[in-house]
């Protein structure tokens, strides 16, 4: 008997179904059956579902004779389900990777609840993804498990099947099924909430839940809404007890009125129909309900819908959809002469005289405090106190003590744009900014390039670029590499700084003890392996390529190593910590490598990433270590002490810091500082490359000791210990 019994209807989503597939059987908790129900679909929705149960022993087809519904679809596959849990994906839905992992865990320890609901997010159709419930609705508060009662708030989820893990034995005991029709989910979800026992959450998204361009079946428009009056006379039916009707009525009340409100949902011709029916819905349902069971959200409206006054309710929506749009156009009315205000603010201020003293400091990602403007911001308040610095940030962003906040779109903000003496940048500046005389702009980049940049890529706005790029007068470069790379793509009279990379300063100038804070922040245990993952983003990942299994590689390492996902508001203290990085084409790569620590280049899609993206190089030949494939020889290479031993790796790391880290000594940002804010006034020369001490990693790796049988594992003689530096 398996653990889970994942049930996925399957009508006209050929071109997503694979993915949903593999979404499943890739999960690193295996213990599933797959039933995939080929509900007469007219496209290749059948021959997917046989080529993939043909392939995989966990995979059960079936198909119906004519085409029923989600619902009973779900049904017939309800029948054959033989697992501890239920869980029903939509056929263009996926899991997340490590979803049924972290809902076995969960179930395991909450005592085995007949129900489990997860947090789920939307993927558009355009690949981006937003949340899909409201924060905190899934905390923790509270009893791990029990029921609705403990947690009412869970009404306000919406009325779906999928999301949620349904304990086997409870669906065969309270009878639950699905009906047929177009909002099939409210009879299920709503009276199984209800009815369990034992409720648990897991506040983690396990399931990415597909938006279609034109709606879906529940959203987009069409004659099947008709069904929803149908659907909550049922839900009402299986209520078990009085106590939660108050609640669902205010629910059924928001939805069914939403419907008639909501302009093109339903045919013309059915709306009056559809509105007798909900009105006479609510006036039955309300008395039961209690006497309170007003609408929360539209109770005029509410009203009115339960008198069955129609034309009354018409023109009550439509006076609500006239003031949500007079409030829209008074509140873009309002942006606009805010905005004309603020340009008027910053064209007044560039007639003022520059503020020699100022400096102003921005990464584009938010406001966030880090990479290269960062590490020279840092070395200016040491070097140059006669220099003011200015970061800008949204108030969420954590600044050092010392560091003047510009919140973005402030007339403050204006200001020190339009009279400061200096720019600094990772990102573009702002287009409206005038190319004032006497201004200096630098811009950092963000680390050395293997993907194409500026020119080199679908520029869709070159003239945009070209402006941009022509108000820079100094451009931060790390490496021959990288200036013969930037100057190419961004062509303009600007002074190109090879000087280094101010971010890796910090791994010549940090100490043992800076290494072992970093580790104990991280949680890593004394003597255990910190690897670093570090993955490039792709353009075609959301959809085109699973992310490498992180749950099935630490179990494969075993519990010497640590693994350590890389974060942008961490990276440093990371990198600190780690004593090898994994990486395939990110920026990290370059800075690590100053750090003379074991570099593994998982490469697994090289050719995919060179094609979509373009590459200045080609990464695998020239790695400064092992390059891997696939997760197996990723874990082998790095269960290997030759890894850390190896000579020859040595000489590789040497090589790929000569061409890459010339400058990388701990003295690229005073470069900077010294050369664009003080008039290249004592720059430090490069230190050479002999002289250089990185701090090393915390744990010393032995080499192997001969084996003391035939066939013994390599694997076997790992050893580990504190580094005595």
């Amino acid at each position: 008997m398996p653990r889970f019994s994942i049930i996925v209807p399957a009508y006209q989503v050929q071109a997503y179904l694979p993915a949903c597939l593999t979404s499943v059987l890739t999960q690193d908790h295996t213990d599933l059956e797959l039933l995939v129900v080929d509900d007469a679909s007219p496209d290749a929705c059948g021959e997917i579902i046989a080529e993939f149960a043909a392939a995989d022993a966990r995979v059960t087809g079936l198909r119906l004779p004519r085409t029923c519904g989600p619902g009973p679809a779900r049904n017939a596959a309800l029948d054959r389900a033989t697992g501890d849990y239920v869980l029903f994906l939509d056929g263009d839905d996926a899991l997340t990777p490590g979803a049924l992992a972290a809902i076995a865990a969960r179930l395991d320890a909450t005592g085995h609840p007949q129900l489990l609901v997860h947090d789920h997010a939307v993927l558009s159709f355009d690949g981006t993804l937003s949340p899909g419930l409201a924060p905190g609705l899934l905390s923790r508060r509270g009893p791990d498990a029990g029921p609705l009662a403990a947690r009412p708030s869970l009404l306000r989820l919406p009325p779906t099947a999928w999301g949620r893990a349904y304990r086997r034995d409870f669906l065969l005991g309270t009878g639950l099924r699905f009906p047929p029709g177009h909002h099939q989910d409210v009879p299920f979800a709503y009276p199984a909430l209800i009815t369990a026992e034992t409720v648990a959450v897991l506040d983690r998204v396990c399931l990415h839940h597909r938006a279609r361009r034109r709606g879906g079946r529940t959203h987009g428009p069409g004659p099947g809404h008709a069904d929803l009056v149908d659907q909550y006379e049922r839900a009402f039916a299986l209520l078990p007890t009085q106590r939660w009707r108050a609640a669902l009525y205010r629910r059924m009340a928001d939805h069914l009125s939403t419907v008639c409100r909501t302009p093109g949902l339903l045919p013309a011709a059915e709306r009056a129909d559809f509105f007798r029916r909900s009105a006479a819905l609510c006036r039955r349902h309300r008395t039961a309900a209690g006497a309170t069971a007003l609408g929360a959200k539209q109770g005029g409206a509410h009203v009115l819908f339960r008198l069955g006054a129609r034309r009354a309710f018409q023109l009550m929506a439509v006076a609500q959809r006239l003031g949500r749009r007079l409030q829209a156009v008074v509140r873009g009315a309002g942006r606009r002469l805010r905005a004309v205000a603020l340009r008027a603010h910053y064209r007044c201020q560039l007639r003022l005289p520059l503020d020699r003293r100022l400096a102003v400091f921005t990464t584009g990602r938010g406001g966030r405090y880090g990479c290269h403007p960062a590490a020279i911001e840092a070395k200016l308040r040491e070097l140059a106190t006669g220099i003011r610095t200015a970061w800008v940030a949204g108030p969420g962003q954590a600044l050092p003590t010392g560091v003047r906040r510009l919140t973005p779109g402030t007339a403050a903000y204006w200001s020190a744009l339009a009279r400061a003496r200096f720019l600094v940048s990772n990102s573009g500046f702002p287009d409206v900014l005038a190319d004032r005389p006497g201004q200096l702009r630098l811009q950092t980049h963000r680390g050395t390039p293997v993907a194409h940049r500026g020119l080199d890529t679908r520029v869709r706005d070159v003239p945009r670029l070209l402006r941009q790029i022509d108000t820079w007068d100094y451009c931060l470069s790390a490496n021959r590499h990288s200036t013969l790379a930037w100057e190419a793509a961004y062509p303009a009279d600007y002074v190109t700084l090879e000087y280094g990379s101010p971010r890796a300063d910090v791994f010549h100038t940090a100490g043992v003890a800076d290494v072992l804070r970093a580790r104990a922040r991280l949680g890593v245990p004394d003597g255990v392996l910190a690897i670093l993952y570090a993955p490039a983003p792709r353009a075609y990942a959301t959809r085109r390529r699973a992310p490498l299994d992180l749950g099935a590689l630490a179990r494969a390492l075993g519990p010497r190593f640590r693994l350590l996902a890389a974060t942008d508001d961490a990276l440093e203290h990371q990198c600190l910590a780690a004593d090898a990085l994994v990486t395939d084409y990110a920026p990290v790569l370059f800075d690590y490598a100053a750090l003379d620590r074991p570099v593994v280049v998982h490469a697994d899609d090289w050719e995919t990433y060179r094609t979509v993206h373009g590459a200045y190089f080609d990464l695998p030949a020239t790695a400064p270590g092992p390059v891997t494939r696939t997760a197996a020889e990723l874990a082998a290479t790095l269960t290997d002490p030759r890894l850390w031993t190896d000579p020859g790796l040595a000489a590789r790391r040497a090589a790929f810091r000569q061409r890459f880290c010339p400058y990388d000594d701990g003295f690229a940002a005073e470069r900077v500082v010294r050369t664009f804010f003080l008039d290249g006034r004592d720059v430090p020369p490069v230190v050479p490359a002999k002289a250089r001490r990185p701090v090393p990693g915390a744990v010393a790796v032995a080499a192997p000791r001969r084996p003391s049988a035939p066939g013994d594992s390599p694997r076997e003689f790992l050893e580990v210990s504190a580094c005595p530096f």
